[in-house]
Protein backbone atom coordinates (compact mmCIF):
# COMPACT_ATOMS: atom_id res chain seq x y z
CA UNK A 1 0.00 0.00 0.00
CA UNK A 2 1.24 3.47 -1.02
CA UNK A 3 -0.45 6.42 0.46
CA UNK A 4 -3.39 4.72 1.44
CA UNK A 5 -4.15 3.67 -2.38
CA UNK A 6 -4.27 -0.30 -2.10
CA UNK A 7 -3.82 -0.60 -5.80
CA UNK A 8 -0.82 1.65 -6.19
CA UNK A 9 1.30 -1.77 -5.83
CA UNK A 10 -0.52 -3.63 -8.89
CA UNK A 11 -0.48 -0.53 -11.07
CA UNK A 12 3.36 -0.60 -11.01
CA UNK A 13 3.10 -4.06 -12.69
CA UNK A 14 0.59 -3.14 -15.72
CA UNK A 15 -0.08 -0.22 -17.95
CA UNK A 16 -4.00 -1.15 -17.59
CA UNK A 17 -6.18 0.88 -16.11
CA UNK A 18 -7.43 -0.61 -12.82
CA UNK A 19 -8.29 1.04 -9.54
CA UNK A 20 -8.98 3.88 -11.19
CA UNK A 21 -11.71 5.17 -8.13
CA UNK A 22 -14.49 6.89 -8.26
CA UNK A 23 -16.96 10.42 -8.03
CA UNK A 24 -19.89 9.51 -7.15
CA UNK A 25 -20.99 7.13 -10.10
CA UNK A 26 -18.89 8.40 -12.70
CA UNK A 27 -14.76 8.29 -12.94
CA UNK A 28 -12.69 10.72 -11.17
CA UNK A 29 -11.87 13.94 -13.49
CA UNK A 30 -8.09 12.75 -13.02
CA UNK A 31 -8.67 9.74 -14.55
CA UNK A 32 -11.09 11.25 -17.67
CA UNK A 33 -8.24 13.19 -18.71
CA UNK A 34 -5.72 10.56 -18.61
CA UNK A 35 -7.93 8.54 -20.64
CA UNK A 36 -8.51 11.67 -23.32
CA UNK A 37 -5.06 12.27 -23.50
CA UNK A 38 -4.15 7.89 -24.31
CA UNK A 39 -7.12 8.47 -26.68
CA UNK A 40 -5.42 11.02 -28.53
CA UNK A 41 -1.91 9.94 -28.72
CA UNK A 42 -3.66 6.64 -30.29
CA UNK A 43 -5.50 8.98 -32.72
CA UNK A 44 -2.06 10.84 -33.58
CA UNK A 45 -0.19 7.51 -33.92
CA UNK A 46 -2.16 6.61 -36.34
CA UNK A 47 -2.90 10.06 -38.45
CA UNK A 48 0.44 11.53 -38.03
CA UNK A 49 3.04 11.51 -41.30
CA UNK A 50 5.71 9.60 -40.91
CA UNK A 51 9.12 11.57 -41.60
CA UNK A 52 11.31 9.22 -43.56
CA UNK A 53 14.20 11.48 -43.91
CA UNK A 54 15.26 11.47 -39.74
CA UNK A 55 14.73 7.43 -40.33
CA UNK A 56 16.70 7.49 -44.07
CA UNK A 57 19.95 9.48 -41.87
CA UNK A 58 19.92 7.19 -38.53
CA UNK A 59 19.76 4.12 -41.45
CA UNK A 60 22.83 6.12 -43.33
CA UNK A 61 24.76 6.13 -39.67
CA UNK A 62 24.44 1.93 -39.73
CA UNK A 63 25.67 1.90 -43.16
CA UNK A 64 22.15 0.88 -44.70
CA UNK A 65 21.33 2.18 -47.79
CA UNK A 66 17.59 2.88 -48.37
CA UNK A 67 15.16 3.43 -51.02
CA UNK A 68 11.40 4.50 -50.16
CA UNK A 69 8.46 2.46 -51.25
CA UNK A 70 4.56 3.04 -51.40
CA UNK A 71 1.56 0.99 -51.34
CA UNK A 72 -1.41 1.92 -53.46
CA UNK A 73 -3.42 4.00 -51.19
CA UNK A 74 -2.82 7.08 -52.40
CA UNK A 75 -3.26 9.09 -48.96
CA UNK A 76 -4.27 7.83 -45.86
CA UNK A 77 -7.79 8.33 -46.02
CA UNK A 78 -7.90 5.63 -48.66
CA UNK A 79 -4.76 3.70 -46.57
CA UNK A 80 -7.67 3.48 -43.29
CA UNK A 81 -10.33 2.94 -45.88
CA UNK A 82 -9.11 0.37 -48.47
CA UNK A 83 -6.54 -2.27 -46.65
CA UNK A 84 -6.30 -4.07 -49.49
CA UNK A 85 -4.55 -1.18 -51.40
CA UNK A 86 -1.95 -1.03 -48.13
CA UNK A 87 -0.95 -4.35 -49.45
CA UNK A 88 0.68 -4.38 -52.86
CA UNK A 89 2.65 -1.46 -54.65
CA UNK A 90 2.07 1.64 -55.94
CA UNK A 91 2.49 1.58 -59.90
CA UNK A 92 5.46 4.06 -59.54
CA UNK A 93 7.18 2.11 -56.43
CA UNK A 94 7.04 -1.19 -58.86
CA UNK A 95 8.59 0.55 -61.65
CA UNK A 96 11.27 2.13 -59.42
CA UNK A 97 12.32 -1.00 -57.90
CA UNK A 98 12.28 -2.92 -60.96
CA UNK A 99 15.16 -0.51 -62.43
CA UNK A 100 16.89 0.37 -58.96
CA UNK A 101 17.39 -3.33 -57.45
CA UNK A 102 19.43 -5.48 -59.85
CA UNK A 103 20.51 -8.24 -57.52
CA UNK A 104 18.09 -10.33 -55.55
CA UNK A 105 18.82 -10.07 -52.16
CA UNK A 106 18.95 -12.74 -49.44
CA UNK A 107 16.95 -10.96 -46.98
CA UNK A 108 14.65 -7.98 -47.66
CA UNK A 109 14.35 -5.58 -44.47
CA UNK A 110 11.33 -3.32 -44.66
CA UNK A 111 10.21 -1.08 -42.43
CA UNK A 112 6.45 0.25 -43.31
CA UNK A 113 4.89 3.30 -41.19
CA UNK A 114 1.41 0.75 -40.33
CA UNK A 115 -0.93 2.48 -38.10
CA UNK A 116 1.85 3.78 -36.20
CA UNK A 117 4.43 6.59 -37.55
CA UNK A 118 5.15 6.92 -33.23
CA UNK A 119 6.30 3.28 -33.11
CA UNK A 120 8.53 3.41 -35.92
CA UNK A 121 10.43 6.63 -35.14
CA UNK A 122 10.49 5.01 -31.44
CA UNK A 123 11.65 1.83 -32.20
CA UNK A 124 12.49 0.94 -36.01
CA UNK A 125 15.90 1.55 -36.61
CA UNK A 126 16.91 0.47 -32.97
CA UNK A 127 15.59 -2.63 -33.66
CA UNK A 128 17.68 -2.80 -37.62
CA UNK A 129 20.66 -1.48 -35.39
CA UNK A 130 20.41 -4.63 -33.19
CA UNK A 131 19.20 -7.30 -36.11
CA UNK A 132 22.88 -6.32 -38.05
CA UNK A 133 25.42 -7.92 -36.13
CA UNK A 134 23.42 -11.36 -36.61
CA UNK A 135 22.80 -10.83 -40.10
CA UNK A 136 26.33 -10.19 -41.24
CA UNK A 137 27.61 -13.17 -38.50
CA UNK A 138 24.79 -15.72 -40.49
CA UNK A 139 26.28 -13.97 -43.98
CA UNK A 140 22.59 -12.77 -45.23
CA UNK A 141 23.33 -10.39 -48.10
CA UNK A 142 21.22 -7.49 -47.88
CA UNK A 143 19.34 -5.29 -50.54
CA UNK A 144 18.40 -1.84 -49.41
CA UNK A 145 16.24 -0.88 -46.43
CA UNK A 146 12.58 -0.39 -48.31
CA UNK A 147 10.63 2.41 -46.21
CA UNK A 148 6.87 1.86 -47.17
CA UNK A 149 4.36 4.44 -47.01
CA UNK A 150 0.62 3.59 -46.57
CA UNK A 151 1.69 0.29 -45.73
CA UNK A 152 0.09 -3.45 -44.43
CA UNK A 153 2.04 -6.60 -43.71
CA UNK A 154 1.12 -8.18 -46.85
CA UNK A 155 2.93 -5.17 -48.37
CA UNK A 156 6.23 -6.80 -47.86
CA UNK A 157 4.90 -10.31 -50.03
CA UNK A 158 4.15 -7.76 -53.17
CA UNK A 159 8.07 -6.17 -52.80
CA UNK A 160 9.62 -9.47 -51.62
CA UNK A 161 8.11 -11.57 -54.09
CA UNK A 162 9.12 -8.86 -57.09
CA UNK A 163 12.36 -8.87 -56.03
CA UNK A 164 13.15 -12.24 -55.35
CA UNK A 165 14.07 -12.39 -51.69
CA UNK A 166 14.45 -15.52 -50.09
CA UNK A 167 12.68 -14.02 -47.15
CA UNK A 168 11.50 -10.80 -45.56
CA UNK A 169 11.11 -8.77 -42.04
CA UNK A 170 8.69 -5.85 -42.13
CA UNK A 171 9.10 -4.07 -39.17
CA UNK A 172 5.60 -2.07 -38.89
CA UNK A 173 3.86 0.30 -36.45
CA UNK A 174 1.30 -1.55 -35.16
CA UNK A 175 -2.51 -0.88 -34.64
CA UNK A 176 -2.42 1.78 -31.19
CA UNK A 177 -3.69 0.79 -27.65
CA UNK A 178 -4.74 3.32 -25.11
CA UNK A 179 -1.47 2.08 -23.58
CA UNK A 180 0.66 1.69 -26.47
CA UNK A 181 0.58 3.70 -29.40
CA UNK A 182 4.43 3.19 -29.85
CA UNK A 183 4.29 -0.38 -30.24
CA UNK A 184 6.11 -1.77 -33.12
CA UNK A 185 5.80 -5.05 -35.29
CA UNK A 186 7.70 -7.45 -36.59
CA UNK A 187 6.81 -9.99 -39.46
CA UNK A 188 9.12 -12.20 -40.94
CA UNK A 189 7.95 -14.36 -44.04
CA UNK A 190 9.79 -17.19 -46.22
CA UNK A 191 9.72 -16.72 -50.07
CA UNK A 192 7.48 -13.73 -50.05
CA UNK A 193 4.57 -13.47 -52.37
CA UNK A 194 1.25 -11.73 -53.28
CA UNK A 195 -1.24 -14.11 -51.54
CA UNK A 196 0.51 -15.52 -48.85
CA UNK A 197 -1.34 -16.05 -45.76
CA UNK A 198 -1.10 -14.89 -42.54
CA UNK A 199 -0.92 -17.97 -40.82
CA UNK A 200 2.65 -18.69 -43.23
CA UNK A 201 3.86 -15.95 -41.11
CA UNK A 202 6.07 -14.93 -38.42
CA UNK A 203 5.28 -12.41 -35.91
CA UNK A 204 6.72 -10.16 -32.81
CA UNK A 205 4.82 -7.97 -31.47
CA UNK A 206 4.84 -5.25 -28.21
CA UNK A 207 8.68 -4.01 -29.81
CA UNK A 208 8.94 -0.72 -27.31
CA UNK A 209 9.59 1.17 -24.12
CA UNK A 210 8.03 -0.56 -21.77
CA UNK A 211 7.45 -4.04 -23.31
CA UNK A 212 9.86 -6.24 -25.76
CA UNK A 213 13.45 -4.47 -25.75
CA UNK A 214 14.86 -3.73 -29.61
CA UNK A 215 17.91 -6.21 -28.94
CA UNK A 216 15.63 -8.71 -27.40
CA UNK A 217 13.29 -8.28 -30.51
CA UNK A 218 17.00 -8.53 -32.32
CA UNK A 219 17.33 -12.16 -30.58
CA UNK A 220 14.19 -13.53 -31.57
CA UNK A 221 14.26 -12.67 -35.00
CA UNK A 222 17.44 -14.06 -35.46
CA UNK A 223 16.37 -17.07 -34.18
CA UNK A 224 13.54 -17.30 -36.56
CA UNK A 225 15.56 -16.48 -39.72
CA UNK A 226 17.75 -18.95 -38.90
CA UNK A 227 15.37 -21.64 -38.55
CA UNK A 228 13.50 -20.06 -41.33
CA UNK A 229 16.37 -20.57 -43.41
CA UNK A 230 17.14 -24.32 -42.47
CA UNK A 231 13.69 -25.62 -42.57
CA UNK A 232 12.41 -23.17 -45.45
CA UNK A 233 9.15 -21.94 -43.90
CA UNK A 234 7.85 -19.74 -41.86
CA UNK A 235 4.25 -19.37 -40.01
CA UNK A 236 2.23 -22.17 -37.83
CA UNK A 237 4.79 -24.57 -38.48
CA UNK A 238 7.35 -22.56 -37.20
CA UNK A 239 7.41 -22.37 -33.12
CA UNK A 240 9.51 -19.46 -31.68
CA UNK A 241 11.82 -21.28 -29.35
CA UNK A 242 14.49 -19.03 -29.08
CA UNK A 243 13.64 -18.72 -25.34
CA UNK A 244 16.05 -22.28 -25.34
CA UNK A 245 18.90 -20.63 -27.00
CA UNK A 246 22.23 -20.80 -25.04
CA UNK A 247 24.34 -18.78 -28.00
CA UNK A 248 22.97 -15.17 -26.58
CA UNK A 249 24.97 -12.33 -28.43
CA UNK A 250 27.84 -10.97 -26.83
CA UNK A 251 25.90 -7.26 -26.32
CA UNK A 252 23.67 -8.69 -24.42
CA UNK A 253 24.41 -11.05 -21.01
CA UNK A 254 21.33 -11.07 -19.19
CA UNK A 255 19.37 -12.69 -22.38
CA UNK A 256 20.53 -16.32 -21.46
CA UNK A 257 19.46 -16.01 -18.07
CA UNK A 258 16.15 -13.28 -18.30
CA UNK A 259 14.36 -15.50 -21.44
Amino acid sequence: MTNGDPWALLRSYTDARIGLGRAGSALPTSEVLKFSMAHAKARDAVRTPMDWTAIERELAALALASLRIASAATDRDSYLRRPDLGRVLGSESRQMLATQVRAAPELLLIIGDGLSSTAVAANAVATVGALLPFIRRNGWPLGPVLLASQARVALGDDAGGMLKARAVVMLIGERPGLSSPDSLGAYLTWEPRVGRKDGERNCISNIRTGGLSAAEAAFRINWLLREAFRLRLTGVRLKDESSYQLDAPPTMPAIRESI
